[in-house]
């Protein structure tokens, strides 16, 4: 695992096309920004368990659900 520390507006790039920017630090949350082609499943881990655990009800990535395009 790569650990990184970063302030509020930096970023990081991965694989050249995924970029992962810190928006906002309050507390003990982080708001973050993801941009990535739409090809690129984007996940939150919570919903990746819950998937695996019932499959009857598959979850839909957070890109689809929150109508970003990358």
């Amino acid at each position: 695992m790569l650990v990184l520390t970063r302030k509020v507006g930096e970023e990081i790039i991965i694989d050249g096309e995924i970029r992962v920017s810190v928006l906002l630090v309050r507390g003990n949350r982080v708001r973050i920004g993801i941009q990535a082609p739409p090809s690129a499943r984007i996940r939150r881990q919570e919903l990746t368990s819950s998937a695996k655990t019932s499959n009857s009800n598959p979850q839909p990535d957070v890109a689809s659900s929150i109508g970003c395009r990358g």
